[in-house]
């Protein structure tokens, strides 16, 4: 007895060391392993049909890594190249000749009113909150610039992952099922307890990338044409980094399009601003509440909170990412509970 309790605890504590040290070999590589599986798993039904054509898995895998390359680099190129636009027009604003146009913008007659009240409240004259606005204005925009200057150096890390992470999305599609089901062997689950748990993964992954991917595009593509209607410049990459937000929880696509709404009134442009408030209110963010619950279904039974920080722990850990990866491993895990805790109450029954 004393010798197979001494042989358990050998075995865990090999398993445990092996475990860390596959960790730390890992490591370095989990931010394009993380967004080799979440791309493998959006595009994996591409690849199923793709698979039925080509009945080969390797020619299946290639060509859906074809695809996935072509759609990532087709928008993330034109993406590029408006960011670095923007870039050079903040570079210019920042120059204080520049920022005098901010001044003038701030003292609207739409928002003097407001603005008083400000400067009675804090008991400071008019030059001082011209001031530090603006010196406010020119240090945010400096710290973006310098921030996103010094990240240019990390290209070569930048190109290697992005190569790591296409080798993974090969492999991923070609060998993942069968991976995934020798994973599945070596379980200590029953065969019913396997086929609820991959039902609730199943229901995750549907409400936490299908649902947010589909969500994400709906809304920046309806903010994308409501920024080029209403004639603000760039509506590509405005779309785009709605179809961003849109995975923030609570605030969502909100934190694009309320500040342009505000910059457009304080600018006087007061029909646009109504026009974009509209298209906002009824349009982006009545997407989110009608699509979200109809593709989600409530599948994933979480709190809003238990979401809202796994999403800010998961973009910590993991990056941009982490905003798919937090929801799904903290779903995962608490599928992983339930059936621990069915396996255990039906022990005390028993």
């Amino acid at each position: 007895m004393a010798a197979n309790r001494f042989y358990f605890i050998t075995l865990i504590a090999l398993v445990i060391l092996l475990g860390y040290l596959s960790y730390q070999i890992l490591q370095p590589f989990l931010f394009p392993i993380a967004w080799a599986i979440v791309l493998s798993i959006v595009f994996y039904p591409l690849y199923v049909f793709i698979l039925r054509l080509a009945r080969w898995k390797s020619i299946a895998s290639l060509i859906t890594l074809v695809i996935i390359l072509l759609i990532i680099f087709g928008p993330f190129s034109y993406i590029s190249y408006i960011l670095v636009n923007e870039l050079r027009d903040i570079s210019r604003y920042v120059d204080a000749g520049k920022l005098e146009e901010i001044k003038n913008s701030i003292h609207h007659p739409s928002i003097q009113t407001v603005l008083n009240k400000i400067i009675a409240a804090l008991n400071i004259t008019e030059a001082e909150l011209d001031k530090t606005i603006v010196d406010g204005i020119s240090r945010l925009g400096k710290e973006i610039i310098s921030k996103i200057s010094s990240r240019l150096g990390d290209m070569v890390t930048v190109f290697l992952n992005f190569v790591l992470m296409a080798f993974s999305i090969f492999f991923i599609l070609k060998d993942g099922p069968d991976f995934l089901n020798k994973i599945g062997d070596y379980m200590p689950f029953s065969k019913e307890q396997k086929g609820r748990l991959k039902i609730q993964i199943r229901d995750i992954i549907v409400s936490t990338i299908y649902g947010g991917v589909a969500v994400a595009i709906v809304q920046g593509t309806i903010a994308g044409a409501g920024f080029y209607f209403i004639g603000i410049s760039n509506p590509v990459f405005w779309g785009f980094a709605t179809s961003i937000a849109s995975f923030i929880p609570l605030l969502g696509a909100s934190v694009i399009w309320v500040p342009a709404t505000v910059y457009l009134f304080i600018q006087g442009a007061l029909l646009k601003g109504v026009a974009l408030a509209l298209i906002g209110i009824f349009g982006i963010s009545l997407v989110d509440n009608i699509l979200r619950p109809i593709i989600i279904g409530g599948k994933t039974k979480m709190p809003v909170l238990f979401i809202f920080f796994s999403i800010l722990g998961g973009i910590k850990l993991f990056g941009l990412i982490g905003i798919i990866m937090g929801p799904l491993v903290l779903a995962i895990f608490i599928s992983v509970i339930e059936i621990f805790r069915s396996v255990e109450g039906g022990l005390n029954t028993s």
